[in-house]
């Protein structure tokens, strides 16, 4: 099947501006409106909205993310322009529903509108070309907003990174790419950033929230070293290597977790499945093992094991953080492991 792709929020915000600023220039608003990406797509755009004063224009485009699961798919993105001081080039705000920085560690500093480098650049390109074009300075102030976007937000990273108000403006090639994991997998490496600039020595890459409150309740540690990692494994620990903090807890429940010891690093249950030979291989038992390897899942592996006294998911922990530490490699980065059941008990340790 052809997913159909989608554009950014990026690229939205450019759409957005070029109209605005073109209709504050020439009275007339450009519908629909085509922009260059950076990799040489031009796509059009629809308005869904258009508003033009004496001192300001605003432009809303309503966002497509095409066949991809995104939080912002549908969201109304809106840009207000005004023209600005002389000299001043482009000077960006956020608007209702645009996060501000409030930590450090990102690609923009502290107090600045969490609009990312490559939107911030695609819509100084495209200032710059209707200014060409139309006689304009390209001095200006450029106000994004999203409609909802600070209950949006609340449904991606951007609290824990310290990103409060609302969403980020996305995108390094304007594109969504349906079920690319893109988005988060830079989540993570934007967690590992934070928490290196906080000064946090030790993180935890958990795959869901009740790994997630384990850890933090077995380590002290603070929401900002935890990292939701899900499927990614393999994301944390060769984000790790190359930007390392002393210490990194791996949590999550028996079934991800076998698949992490097994040696895969994409827990997601369509790229590895969990394997039971694997599991029964790790016991010493033969009639046991027998009984692991037709177990219909790794949670019931484990309980087998459970009752004939046998520690499996002590047995998991040691083998996934030896796949952890074998990433790691080089990396002055300690590993330990905490193995849980679907209730979050503790069933396994290393």
């Amino acid at each position: 099947m052809n997913l159909r792709y989608g554009w950014t929020t990026g690229a939205c915000a450019t759409a957005a501006t070029t109209a605005a600023y073109t209709a504050l220039l020439t009275g007339e608003f450009p519908d629909p409106v085509r922009i260059l990406l950076p990799k040489g797509q031009t796509p059009s755009f629809a308005l869904a909205s258009e508003q033009l004063a004496a001192d300001h224009a605003r432009a809303a485009v309503v966002k497509d993310a095409g066949d991809d699961p995104d939080v912002t798919h549908g969201a109304l993105v809106q840009v207000t322009v005004h023209h600005g001081e002389p000299g001043t080039g482009v000077v960006f705000r956020a608007g209702r529903g645009v996060g501000t920085v409030t930590k450090p560690g990102l690609p923009l500093p502290v107090g600045e509108p969490a609009i990312n480098p490559v939107p911030r650049q695609m819509m100084r390109e495209h200032v710059q070309r209707v200014a060409r074009e139309h006689g304009g300075t390209g001095d200006v102030v450029v106000e994004v907003s999203v409609e909802h976007g600070e209950e949006l937000a609340r449904k991606t990273w951007n609290p824990r990174l310290g990103i409060l108000g609302g969403l980020s403006i996305l995108g390094t090639t304007g594109v969504v790419v349906p079920y690319s994991c893109s988005a988060w997998i830079d989540s993570i490496r934007r967690g590992i950033d934070v928490a290196r600039a906080e000064g946090l020595r030790h993180v935890a890459g958990c795959t869901g929230s009740t790994s997630e409150k384990v850890a933090a309740t077995v380590h002290g540690l603070p929401e900002s070293a935890l990292l939701d990692m899900g499927d990614f494994a393999g994301a944390v620990l060769k984000y790790l290597k190359r930007h390392p903090v002393d210490r990194l807890t791996v949590a999550g429940g028996i079934g991800k977790l076998s698949k992490l010891a097994d040696g895969h690093l994409d827990l997601h249950s369509g790229r590895s499945q969990v394997n039971l030979d694997f599991l029964a291989s790790l016991i010493e038992d033969p009639d046991l093992a027998e009984a692991v390897r037709h177990a219909n899942t790794a949670l019931g592996a484990l309980q087998l094991c459970q009752a004939a006294g046998v520690p499996l998911g002590d047995l998991i922990a040691v083998k996934a953080k030896a796949t952890a530490e074998d990433v790691l490699k080089g990396a002055p980065v300690a590993v330990d492991v905490i193995v849980i059941d679907r209730a979050g008990t503790i069933v396994g340790r290393a």
